[in-house]
Parts: C-alpha cells; sequence; structure tokens
C-alpha cells in the first residue's frame, strides 16, 4: 500500500471561527443550500456530528460521484481543527483504502484566517495518484471553501 499526503494553504479575509462553523460545524446544512446543483445533501447517518460520526454525501444527478461517507476523526471547535477520513463511496476509485484530512484554521494579523489542508491517500496495492486526480480534487475542495468565504463575505452576520 502506497501512501501519499499533499499539504495546502489559503488565506481568507473571514476570521477562523466563523469560517470553521459555516464551513465544517454546519457544512451539512450549509453547503447543500448554497450548491444544490453539485450537493444533493449532507446526512449525519451515525452519531451526533462530533468525533466518530459519520456523514455521508449525496451528490447531485449527472455527478461522477454519487456518494461518499467520511468518518469525523476529531472535531475541536474552541482550537479550529479537523480531522476526518473518507471510508466509503465513489471517491475512493476502488484504487483507494481511505483518503484522511487535517484541517486547521488559525487567526492572521489582520483578523483572517489562514487555513491548512493535509491529505493524505492509502492506495491500495501499487496504484499510485497522478497529479492531475490530486489537482482535480483540490480544485473541487478549493470551489467549495471559495462559496463558502463568498456567502459569509456577502452576509457578515452570518455565523457570527
Amino acid at each position: 500500500m502506497g501512501v501519499t499526503t499533499y499539504s495546502d494553504e489559503y488565506t481568507s479575509p473571514i476570521p477562523p471561527a466563523r469560517l470553521f462553523k459555516a464551513l465544517i460545524v454546519d457544512s451539512h446544512n450549509l453547503i447543500p443550500k448554497l450548491m444544490p446543483s453539485a450537493v444533493q445533501s449532507i446526512e449525519i447517518t451515525e452519531g451526533d456530528g462530533g468525533a466518530g460520526s459519520i456523514r455521508q454525501v449525496n451528490f447531485a444527478e449527472g455527478s461522477q460521484v454519487k456518494c461518499i461517507k467520511n468518518r469525523i476523526d476529531e472535531l475541536d471547535e474552541k482550537n479550529f481543527s479537523y480531522r476526518y477520513s473518507l471510508i466509503e463511496g465513489d471517491g475512493l476509485m476502488d484504487k483507494l483504502d481511505k483518503i484522511t484530512y487535517e484541517v486547521k484554521f488559525e487567526v492572521t494579523a489582520d483578523g483572517g484566517s489562514k487555513n491548512k489542508m493535509t491529505s493524505t491517500y492509502y492506495a491500495k496495492g501499487d496504484f499510485v495518484l497522478t497529479e492531475e486526480e490530486i489537482k482535480a480534487g483540490k480544485e473541487k475542495a478549493l470551489a467549495i471553501y471559495k462559496v463558502v468565504e463568498g456567502y459569509l463575505i456577502q452576509n457578515p452576520d452570518a455565523y457570527a
């Protein structure tokens, strides 16, 4: 089994507390509302939404990926950190055992946030992810991030 890890950093004018609440804590409500043509629903199928819970993301009709299941490994609302694992679904392409993600939001000097994300891919057998596959995944994650950020900019009282 091959293991591949990639990290990214993004900055935002939105403070970490607001971005964390919208993008992580309440994502199951907010993202389907903001992106109905991409995400049909996000359901907590096991647990209370905290560590150990399972979230099922159901994508819109016509999407290449129909659904995925994420296990929440850690949800630290005080320190704005979140760890989860993609454990089931089309997103694994039958070539990965799992993908783990670590997300951390930090305050910047200007009151915004610096957001760090590390993705670790656990391949089955000798499968190797291509740069294009990794780039496509990053672009989808960044698109969701930018939609939520745009919503928070336009709605300064939301998640305040």
